[in-house]
């Protein structure tokens, strides 16, 4: 037996919104300060203020240097892959027992291609999560320096994940914004902030092609806030 949900995918359910930077926050959007201490909410801005450096090399990478994949990181029971399933489809069906957790069934609008999916558990790989700023590339932008529990926290951070359309993220791979963006070009405003946010929460840095990449885009939606 299993447990039927008609919900839209932006509404919180059962795990409330759970997309919102752990920065800080108004009670309308989020904020990040920058060098000079003035807060800003706008994504170009505080693009403006991360550091611009060379790639670092990637000896030593490994996906277990950022934690078990999916952990409860916020203890609700649940792990971050139902987590995001459960804040990104709508039409959900959970597996009896899960208490709302377990998504077996969903229908994704995927935001990189624009194209609904239909989600069968059974062939999860066609909806899968993407880490916003791929964990090899936070390891080569400064996530060495973080400590296990802050790298375990990245892969995890609802800000830097969206469930998408499984081809589509293989075709990204560890790609950052100076090498890859969404196909869906209306989405790609939303997708620098997020990469903008997740570099500025975790204190990474960006190339000087990948803050280039990340300008153009924003600078046709200069109002675009960090994501909450």
């Amino acid at each position: 037996m299993v447990v039927l949900a008609a919900c839209s995918a932006s509404s919180p359910g059962r795990h409330g919104d759970r997309s919102a930077p752990r920065t800080s926050t108004t009670s309308s959007t989020t904020t990040t300060t920058l060098a000079n201490g003035n807060p800003r909410t706008d994504a170009i801005a505080v693009l403006d203020a991360l550091a611009v450096k060379g790639r670092a090399p990637k000896t030593g990478y490994e996906r277990d240097k950022f934690g078990p994949s999916w952990s409860d990181v916020d203890h609700n029971g649940c792990d971050t892959r139902n987590d995001i399933l459960n804040r990104d489809l709508a039409n959900k069906v959970w597996r009896q027992g899960t208490h709302g957790c377990v998504v077996i069934a969903g229908t994704l609008v995927d935001p990189y291609t624009g194209k609904g999916i239909a989600f069968q558990k059974a062939d999860a790989i066609a909806v899968q999560i993407d880490h916003v700023v791929a964990l090899s590339d936070a390891w080569q932008t400064g996530a060495q320096q973080l400590s296990p529990a802050e790298r375990l926290q990245l892969a995890n951070d609802p800000v830097n994940l969206f469930a998408v359309d499984g081809p589509t993220n293989g075709a990204k791979g560890d790609s950052d914004a100076a090498s890859w963006l969404p196909p869906n070009k209306a989405f790609r405003c939303t997708y620098a902030a997020h990469q903008v946010a997740a570099k500025a929460k975790y204190h990474l840095w960006v190339t000087a092609a990948e803050r280039d990449a990340l300008e153009r885009v924003l600078a046709r939606c200069p109002d675009e806030p960090l994501p909450r």
